[in-house]
């Protein structure tokens, strides 16, 4: 296992590269200028001048490109334009908080998503299917804006349940950071349970019609295990990667989601970096987000050998 994840990295090094060329030159093709902004008001050409030199803006984009890949590789992604911060901190910061807006979304949407779609396909044709397959649709079409809105208005205005807005670091208050952090989760897990329910059972509907289902239901197994040691565990393999790309994407499309719940994550971070050209946070920023596509693809690999033993090295 560790020799085929060692080649899947090594595999992704170049995809790293390619990914942190992208960015940095994109980045420049954006229209303002951030010295412009950080001069002031006055923008005293000599003060221009000195920030130019000091964040090597001068410089032609290759050699700055070189200058901050090479510091990259030393931990280094520079400093915001903007706060004056090193870049790795803010994302320090930020990050944890949407990874566990992300894990707590997700574990929602596993735990109605994979359960709906196997139901689903298991009364296909029936009543249950075609009640899952509404409520799937409505998932997908109901805006995330819309549900956190309605949301807020009910659960904490008029019941008073739930805390409307705010964010409590896991570390301080576990249970108080779980309950304001459960109704953003809810309105992204939600969505992705849809995603979710539709793939899984797409999958299973695949299974079940397999050989070894057959097999094992004229062996006498009860339909339990049927449905859940022999065809759930093989419609898995391509659930999984779908659950790895929504996690890559809750990482970096949770932006709306943050606003209405004034969340200090990862996507309102992005925002303001990208609204302010300030180059070293974006370029961070996507770069990390990239490595951890990769790393969330890499983790999918690993698991289909688990699930799927069977699978070959390559």
């Amino acid at each position: 296992m560790l020799a085929f994840i060692g080649r899947r990295i090594l595999i992704a090094i170049p995809t790293v590269i390619l990914i942190s060329i992208f960015v940095f030159a994109l980045q420049h093709l954006l229209p303002g200028d951030p010295i412009l902004v950080m001069a002031g008001e006055e923008r005293d050409p000599a003060v221009i001048e000195a920030l130019r030199e000091k964040y090597r803006m001068n410089d032609p984009i290759p050699v700055q490109y070189l200058a901050w890949a090479g510091a990259a590789l030393q931990g280094d992604l520079g400093i915001s334009l903007r706060t004056q911060q090193p870049v790795l901190e803010l994302i320090g910061e930020k990050l944890p908080v949407t990874i566990q807006l992300a894990v707590m979304a997700l574990i929602i949407a596993i735990l109605i998503g994979i359960p709906a779609g196997v139901l689903s396909a298991y009364k296909k044709g029936t009543w249950i299917d075609w009640l899952a397959n509404i409520v799937a649709l409505s998932g997908l079409s109901v805006p995330n804006f819309w549900l956190g809105i309605m949301l807020i208005l009910l659960v904490s205005v008029k019941l008073g349940w739930l805390p409307a807005s705010g964010y409590m670091p896991l570390s301080e208050d576990p249970v108080q950071s779980i309950k304001v952090m459960l109704m953003p989760a809810f309105v992204l897990g939600t969505a992705l349970a849809a995603t979710l329910m539709r793939h899984t059972r797409s999958a299973m509907l695949s299974v079940l019609k397999s050989d070894y289902v057959r097999t094992a239901r004229a062996k006498g197994l009860r339909e339990r295990v049927v449905l859940v040691k022999h065809a759930l565990r093989n419609a898995l393999v391509p659930v999984v990667t779908v659950i790895t790309l929504l996690f890559g994407e809750l990482l970096a499309g949770a932006v709306l989601t943050e606003q209405i719940f004034t969340i200090p994550g990862f996507g309102k971070l992005v925002v303001d970096a990208v609204f302010n050209r300030d180059y070293a946070v974006v370029q961070g920023i996507v770069l990390c987000t990239g490595i951890a596509f990769i790393a969330m693809n890499i983790l999918a690999d690993a698991a289909y050998r688990v699930l799927n033993p069977r699978m070959s090295d390559q």
